[in-house]
């Protein structure tokens, strides 16, 4: 008789519960419950000390926006189109906070198109954020390049003194063109041994101050100078 009662007891309270959660949903989808209603926002990045305000500004959200499902997915989507965005999470939590979480690009040089430098991240993702200057002791690059540049970003920064932007040639090896107006042809294998070679080259020589136009090391036993 007791297990009887005290099924019926946990039934009724199941139904009830059942209830009050469906009739919870329907309030927020339908925007009638304080659950539905954003009253705050808050942004966070995964690098520290970034200028959030563009974000904000794309999302679009004052206190009192009624925001869940294909809202919530359009404000991810202008998140996502702000330039400099690689990833982002947009949640609304019980509380009624708006939790943004973003995942930036971080540059570590510039492309340019000749006009314009636009910041470039590691992975070769040309960020739409350009400027009209370029950036002191950065790499720049120019046309295409590939989907890691890591390497030879770190190569480059041993010449960026006299490196006007590196060309990444038939999808498979780089020319460096210097300030000079001098061209230097590196090998497909091993180029930051051949930019080692230059360095001890110019070193000993200056031969980026010279009158000549090219440098070719993609031979790595001899270095033709034109």
């Amino acid at each position: 008789m007791k297990r009887s009662i005290l099924f019926w007891v946990y039934f009724v309270v199941a139904i009830v519960m059942a209830v009050y959660l469906a009739t919870r949903v329907i309030m927020v989808c339908t925007g009638r419950s304080n659950l539905s209603y954003v009253r705050s926002m808050s942004l966070s990045a995964d690098i520290p000390n970034k200028d959030l305000s563009p974000i904000a500004t794309a999302a679009a959200v004052a206190p009192g926006t009624r925001a869940y499902g294909k809202t919530l997915d359009e404000i991810n989507a202008r998140i996502m189109a702000t330039p400099g965005v690689r990833k982002a999470a947009t949640r609304r939590l019980p509380s009624g906070n708006l939790s943004i979480r973003v995942q930036l690009y971080q540059a570590v040089a510039q492309w340019t198109d000749g006009t314009s430098y636009y910041p470039l991240s590691a992975d070769g993702t040309i960020v739409n954020k350009p400027t009209d200057t370029r950036n002191p002791n950065t790499v720049v690059f120019r046309g295409e390049v590939p989907n890691d540049i890591s390497e030879i970003t770190n190569t480059a920064h041993n010449l960026v003194g006299d490196l006007d932007y590196l060309e990444f040639i038939e999808n498979r090896r780089w020319n460096l063109h210097t300030t000079g107006g001098i061209t230097i042809m590196l090998p497909e294998k091993n180029p930051e041994n051949a930019v080692a070679s230059l360095i001890t080259l110019n070193k000993n020589h200056q031969i980026l101050s010279k009158d000549i136009k090219l440098i070719d090391m993609r031979d790595s036993s001899r270095i033709l100078v034109k």
